[in-house]
């Protein structure tokens, strides 16, 4: 009969997979406690949880999610990242990772769809959320100030030309 601290992490592993857009499986074996601390500190700040869990709970988690494809990507102890942006841990974890070899993506779960290291390299290399809304909303705003301008330029145009005529009336006043 399982105990029910075993059935809460369980059930606690299923609600964040459930909550999470995207789940990525790590290991970390090797990294000393100030290493963990960064780690876990940069992904805070990425709004990321990081948990490690049983891998057998996280096997029948996975396997009660439909998810059991996922259980391959737990090689040894295994952390898990869990955010709402896409991009934000695979990026954490892919830059820390240049940094200290010993933490790894091992793959994941995207929008309740298995994803391997490679996706997640891929995922990892996008600009955040963020970057990518700017860069949309400057896409749209381009063609916007390229109207405002040649509308406003008639009106310029004609004040650079007044202008003109008055310097040239001032001139014409002072030489005679």
């Amino acid at each position: 009969m399982p105990n029910p601290e075993k059935i809460e992490a369980i059930a606690e592993f299923k609600e964040r997979v459930e909550k999470s857009e995207i789940v990525v499986a790590a290991k970390y074996i090797g990294i000393n406690a100030e290493q963990a601390t960064e780690l876990r500190s940069k992904l805070r700040e990425g709004h990321v949880e990081f948990k490690v869990f049983k891998n057998t709970l996280v096997k029948r988690a996975l396997d009660e999610l439909g998810l059991s494809e996922a259980a391959a990507f737990m090689d040894g102890p295994t952390a898990w990242a869990f955010c709402d942006d896409p991009v934000a841990p695979a990026k954490t974890l892919k830059d820390f990772g240049k940094e200290v070899p010993a933490v790894d993506m091992n793959g994941g779960i995207l929008s309740g769809k298995v994803v391997s290291k490679a996706q997640l390299d891929a995922l990892a290399s996008l600009p955040s959320r963020d970057v990518l809304v700017a860069q949309v909303v400057g896409t749209v705003a381009a063609p916007l100030r390229n109207l405002v301008g040649v509308l406003s330029a008639p009106m310029r145009n004609l004040a650079n030309v007044l202008d003109q005529i008055r310097k040239q009336k001032e001139e014409a006043g002072a030489a005679a």
